[in-house]
């Protein structure tokens, strides 16, 4: 599944990074679309602005934790996948993918806008955001 046409809002939001910025995150765009496609029990997503950045979330199935794309102060060189501090996700990311990206505090993973996006890696940070919701809930005995 390729993503949707880009709401105006969205295209509005993203005009404000350089060229190779925009374009890394509407690749990382493209990759939450298809990963939320191939992922069971996420169903579609809204596409929203969230402090003025693109913001992907799963309304209607209220499966995962809100993704969004930016940037950090930190690191202005670098595109941001935010995600909500308040859960275990960037820890958990920092174990198993720490040779992959670099990290902002317990909010964000950063990629380089011009080095190759790691697609496998990110694709399974996005989809455990995705479905953080289902993994917390206690399974049946």
């Amino acid at each position: 599944m390729l993503a949707p046409p880009l709401p105006p809002a969205i295209e509005q939001a993203l005009t404000r990074y350089s060229e190779p910025m925009r374009q890394r995150l509407l690749d990382i765009r493209e990759l939450i679309f298809v990963t939320a496609s191939e992922t069971t029990g996420v169903g579609p997503l809204t596409e929203t602005l969230k402090w003025g950045e693109p913001a992907y979330l799963t309304e209607a199935s209220r499966s995962g934790s809100t993704i969004r794309l930016g940037m950090v102060r930190s690191a202005p060189d670098k595109c941001a996948v935010l995600f909500n501090c308040q859960t275990t996700l960037i820890d958990t990311f920092r174990a198993h993918f720490a040779d992959d990206f670099t990290f902002d505090g317990n909010r964000a993973l950063l990629l380089p806008a011009a080095s190759p996006l790691p697609a496998a890696p990110l694709a399974l940070c996005l989809r455990a955001a995705l479905t953080y919701h289902l993994a917390q809930k206690p399974r049946p005995r």
